[in-house]
This record gives C-alpha cells, sequence and structure tokens, in this order.
C-alpha cells in the first residue's frame, strides 16, 4: 500500500508509454489510409474552391484525419474563428476536443486539459453524452499522467457510466482498461484486476486484438504486484507474442523495462538485467531509438548498483549517444515542420489577395443596390460574434478558476500560494506533528465483489466526510493511496493542541463509521475502519514539477502507519509519544509493545473516550447526522 517511490515513479512513466505506442499504431495505419485525403482539403481549402456552407466540414475532416499537431492546431483555430461567425457548438466541440489531442501529444498537458474542459462544458450544454464520453477518457488520461490520481478516478468513472449508458461497448472497455491501469500505477493490483476481468472479455467480443494483447499484459503486471510470478511471465510473454503479430514492438519493449524494474524494486538484479537486456535487444533490431537509449539508461543504473562501474559507465554513454541522437532528429523535423508553415501561409496571402480582390470589383459593381443590406448583415455578424466571443471568455475564465480550485485541493493554501509565486517552494522540518493513517478492513475482499461503480461510490463516500471532518479541526489532509487515509496535524505551521485535535477528529470519524450502519443510506458499501496516530518529527514539502504534491517523510510516518496496521476495527491506537501529550484529557488503555525499525520496541495505547464523557458525541449530534443522510437520500 505504502509501496517504494522509485518503483511507483516508473510504472507511471510505462503505462503512459504503452497507452501512447498503441495509440501510435492504430493512428498510424488510420492517417496512412487517409493521408491522400487529408492532402487533397487541405490543397481545396487554401485555394477556396469550395462552398461556403462546406466550409466547416473541410476544416472539421482535416482535424480528425490529420497526424500533424501543429497543423491540427492551426485548422482548430481556423475552425473555430468561423464557429464563432456561426455560433456552432457542434463543430465547436470537434475543435477543442482535437485541438486538446495536439496538445496532450505535444507535452503541453495545461493546455490540452483546457481545451479537453472547454469541449467537455459544450458536451454538456448540448447534452451529447457520447462526446462527454469520450472527452471524459482524454481528461482522465491528462490526469493520469499528470500524477493526479483522484482526478484520473473520478474522470474514468464517469466515462465508464456515460459509455455502458450508450451502450458504447469499446470505449467503456477502454475506460475500464484505462482505469485499471491506473490502479497499477498507485500499487494496487486488486483494483486493476477487476477493472481488466471486466474490460478483456469486452475487446474479445469485439475481436479488438490490440486491446486484447494490452489487457493480457496489464494483468500480467498486476500479478506480478501481487507476487504471482510464473502467472505474470506467462501472460506478460503471451501479450509480447500478439503484439509481434500486431508488428507493434513498441509496447513490448516498454513491457520488458518494466519487469526489470519490478524485479529491481525486489533487489534480484539479474532478472532485472535479463529483461532489460531482452529490452534493449527487442530495440535495436527494430530500430526504436527512444527505447534503446532508455534500456541503456536502465542497464547502466543496475550495473552501478551491482558495482560494475566499467559496464555502468559503457552503457551510460551509449544512452547519451541515443538521445543525443534522438534529440538531433526532433531538432531537424522541427525546422522542417516551420519551414512547411511558412510555405503555407505565403500560399494562403496570395489565395487570400486574389480572392480580396475578385470580391472588390463585385462590391464596386453592386455596391449601390446592396450597400443597407451588407451593412445590416455586418452589424447582425458583429453583433453574434461578439457574443459568442464572451461566452467563450467566460469559459475559459471559469476553467482556469477551477483550476485553481484543483490546486488549492491538492496542496494547503499558504503551500499553493508560495508554489504560484516562486516557481517552488521551501522543504520544511516540523519537531512536533501529529500524523493519523486509516485504514478498511478486509478492504480487497469487499473490493472482489463489487462492481466499479459501487467500489468508487463508496471510496468516495467514505472519504469526502473524513475530509470534512479534518478540516472541521484544522488539520490537514495528506493523501489517499487505494483505501487509506493520511492526515497530520502541527502543520504547515507550528501549532501547540495538534494531538488532541486529532484524537477528536478520529472519535468523530469512528463515530461516522458506526452511525452509517444503522443510517438508511442507500447503495453504499460500509466498512469497519482501524486508526493508528503517532507524535513526532516530520519534514514537509512539494514533490515533483507537473505531477507535484505535498508530502511528509520520516520516521514520525512510518511508525503512524505501523500503529494503524496493528489497531483492531474502531479502536484508536495510539503511541506513548501521543499518550504523553494527551493522557490528562482522554482514558487510555496500554496494550503492549512493537517493534519499529530503528527504534527497538515501542508502547502502544487505545484511546477509550475523553475524561468525563460517557460519549464523545451527543444525541444531538447523531440526529443531526441521521437527518442530513435522509436528506442527501431525498435529494438523490
Amino acid at each position: 500500500m505504502k509501496g517504494n517511490a522509485y518503483c511507483i515513479s516508473n510504472l507511471k512513466i510505462k503505462k503512459v508509454s504503452v497507452l501512447l505506442g498503441l495509440f501510435l499504431v492504430s493512428c498510424t495505419q488510420l492517417f496512412c489510409q487517409n493521408q491522400k485525403l487529408v492532402d487533397s482539403l487541405e490543397q481545396v481549402y487554401i485555394s477556396g474552391q469550395y462552398k461556403e456552407q462546406e466550409q466547416l466540414s473541410i476544416l472539421k475532416q482535416l482535424i480528425g484525419y490529420s497526424n500533424d499537431s501543429d497543423k491540427i492546431l492551426y485548422f482548430g483555430e481556423e475552425l473555430i474563428k468561423e464557429c464563432q461567425k456561426l455560433d456552432s457548438l457542434q463543430y465547436l466541440f470537434s475543435a477543442w476536443l482535437q485541438m486538446g489531442n495536439a496538445h496532450t501529444r505535444k507535452g503541453d498537458l495545461s493546455e490540452g486539459l483546457e481545451s479537453y474542459f472547454l469541449a467537455a462544458k459544450m458536451a454538456s450544454e448540448e447534452k451529447f453524452n457520447y462526446n462527454l464520453g469520450l472527452v471524459s477518457i482524454s481528461i482522465a488520461d491528462v490526469y493520469s499522467i499528470m500524477g493526479n490520481h483522484e482526478n484520473a478516478v473520478h474522470y474514468y468513472a464517469n466515462a465508464i457510466a456515460i459509455h455502458k449508458g450508450n451502450d458504447s461497448i469499446r470505449h467503456w472497455a477502454s475506460a475500464l482498461e484505462n482505469l485499471g491501469d491506473e490502479y497499477l500505477t498507485v500499487s494496487k493490483p486488486d483494483s486493476a484486476l477487476l477493472m481488466f476481468e471486466q474490460s478483456g472479455p469486452a475487446f474479445k467480443r469485439l475481436g479488438y486484438t490490440a486491446g486484447i494483447a494490452m489487457n493480457i499484459g496489464n494483468k500480467g503486471i498486476a500479478y506480478a504486484m501481487q507476487g504471482k510470478n510464473e502467472m505474470a511471465i506467462d501472460n506478460i510473454n503471451h501479450a509480447i507474442v500478439m503484439f509481434e503479430k500486431l508488428e507493434n514492438y513498441y509496447p513490448i519493449s516498454i513491457f520488458l523495462t518494466y519487469m526489470s524494474d519490478l524485479y529491481l524494486n525486489k533487489n534480484d538484479w539479474n532478472t532485472a538485467r535479463d529483461y532489460a537486456q531482452r529490452s534493449l535487444e527487442l530495440s535495436e533490431k527494430y530500430g526504436l531509438k527512444d527505447e534503446i537509449s532508455e534500456a541503456n539508461l536502465q542497464l547502466s543504473k543496475l550495473y552501478e548498483l551491482s558495482g560494475d562501474q566499467g559496464r555502468a559507465l559503457k552503457y551510460y554513454k551509449n544512452y547519451k549517444a541515443y538521445k543525443d541522437s534522438v534529440n538531433n532528429i526532433a531538432a531537424v523535423q522541427q525546422m522542417a515542420n516551420i519551414r512547411t508553415d511558412f510555405e503555407v501561409s505565403q500560399k494562403q496571402m496570395e489565395v487570400d489577395l486574389l480572392n480580396q480582390q475578385k470580391r472588390n470589383q463585385k462590391i464596386m459593381v453592386i455596391a449601390t443596390i446592396i450597400a443597407l443590406v451588407l451593412i445590416c448583415i455586418v452589424a447582425i455578424g458583429l453583433y453574434r460574434r461578439n457574443r459568442f466571443i464572451e461566452k467563450t471568455k467566460k469559459l475559459i475564465e471559469d476553467e482556469r478558476n477551477r483550476s485553481d480550485k484543483l490546486l488549492l485541493n491538492i496542496l494547503p493554501e499558504e503551500t499553493a500560494l508560495e508554489l504560484k509565486d516562486k516557481g517552488k517552494v521551501t522543504p520544511k522540518k516540523f519537531d512536533s506533528v501529529t500524523v493519523m493513517f486509516t485504514d478498511f478492513e478486509a478492504f480487497t475482499k469487499f473490493s472482489q465483489n463489487l462492481t466499479p461503480e459501487l467500489l468508487v461510490k463508496s471510496v468516495d463516500y467514505h472519504f469526502s466526510k473524513f475530509d470534512e471532518i479534518i478540516e472541521k479541526y484544522g488539520l490537514e489532509k495528506i493523501k489517499t493511496i487505494g483505501d487509506s487515509y493520511m492526515c497530520a496535524g502541527g502543520l504547515p505551521f507550528p501549532s501547540g493542541g495538534h494531538a488532541e485535535k486529532m484524537l477528536l477528529a478520529a472519535f468523530e470519524i469512528n463515530e461516522f463509521i458506526e452511525n452509517i450502519k444503522n443510517a438508511e443510506v442507500r447503495e453504499i458499501t460500509h466498512f469497519d475502519v482501524r486508526i493508528g496516530i503517532h507524535t513526532g518529527p516530520v519534514v514537509a514539502g512539494v514533490v515533483g514539477t507537473k505531477k507535484f504534491a505535498y508530502d511528509i517523510w520520516g520516521d514520525t510516518v512510518n511508525i503512524a502507519s505501523r500503529l494503524e496496521s496493528n489497531s483492531q476495527p474502531g479502536k484508536i491506537n495510539v503511541s506513548e509519544s501521543t499518550y504523553k501529550l494527551i493522557k490528562n484529557s482522554f482514558d487510555c488503555e496500554y496494550r503492549g509493545e512493537i517493534e519499529a525499525k530503528n527504534k527497538g520496541m515501542m508502547k502502544m495505547y487505545y484511546v477509550h473516550k475523553k475524561k468525563g464523557d460517557s460519549n464523545h458525541f451527543s444525541n444531538s449530534n447523531k440526529e443531526e447526522f441521521h437527518s442530513n443522510n435522509k436528506s442527501q437520500e431525498r435529494a438523490s
């Protein structure tokens, strides 16, 4: 649940690369078949030899069939301009969606996300559920690349519900597969397999070979995380064979490097080197320069860890050589694109000038007849254009405000402001912080019998209430990992009384868990919760540049996690350091010792209630809880 950070980071990179590799293969075949159509449409548009009512359709096909991201952005802007004149939201949806795809492929994730949100807004307004489902998958993919697991899961779940309702089997299965892949990035193989067991049969019914291969390979990765090495090897080898038949060698080399990462994380360096060597040989055989570079880098790391500095240097030099080669090719391609864009713009200017001269001659002949009509048309057009521009600006402003709100949901307010102002956050050490971990009892067993929708809905219901309680007591939520919830008190500014506040929050969480078992809350699975609390020093800061997150480190975090795993459902297990801070305010029971890494034996205590209270919460609080839940049910 709290796996090695090195492994998790690399899993995310591999996931995105594999999905992108599949996308490029399938799309390359499509683009080759339609390249003549794209070239023909481009010439027609540049020459102006088309009817006025055909302009939007031509632009839509240009951005839909082209594989050139820069051209998609250029013609997308042209389509937006024309849509603003005609107030056409349907074509505008296509423009924003394809421009989002182009930005994302270029690595401009923030611009891509902004375009996708504009497309989603228009799909919602026009009630195009199918379109909303498509763009929801794209939004989830971007959040996954950015490392925002919570938002990625949310939008994948939305896409699954929409496509299931529309009976769009292929998109439904793809959303399930991507959601499962997202669970792999946070080391949740059980949840991932629940998704894969649904998407795999759907791909088989459709005869979608690339999806079947990806499903089998992803299952292999999940099995590897569970320690089922033989099943993992069988699945990944099966996926590799299928991709070889499809002549798609890009994901094969990535699967091999992925397995190398997993075995490195288990300190099995020999097996890790074997996988990395196979990846290198395959990449060299088929000229996959990016993967040759990555395989050389992986081998360099492995030999360096094993103390073989000579081979480590050799492979690192190979890595640099191929990396420089790829960069040089990219630079040449960029210059070629600039040159092509310049030539296209020059030809467009000549065509525009010729058309303008013809229009001027025609206007001079009939100006006296249609002058008033033209003035009226221009006035109406300007009015509609201005109204549309204002509407589009409002959409962009709403999404920018939403992005700021999302940032505040990820980071403490002061930390978010520091990040926006300075571009980075200075790490801070806190001498006394109280850390709490919660975990659902037998969650894996429950999740195997739940649908994806009910699983996500139930976890969200519980964690949303946890968020309210933590905010109520002025504490700071750090993160969730699967079914585990982590928070802290005494930061981002040092403060007193954080241990007592954390105990009050823990009692209220337990009270909430007990109350919902008796309340009439429909379609929610009920869990028992274990709680562990420890007080000690931590270091806090923001990690990453694009996939940033506010996090804390130190033995205090590990000890709190250990206390939680040694607790019992409905119990609050605290360390001796926390006990000393709260013993005058709460009734506690000594329960023995546990061994903590680097700390020796540590005493544990159960906290039963606040001194002087027969029950921590009054009857009025319980009545308010039941009343709120009934109100929510009536609203739903």
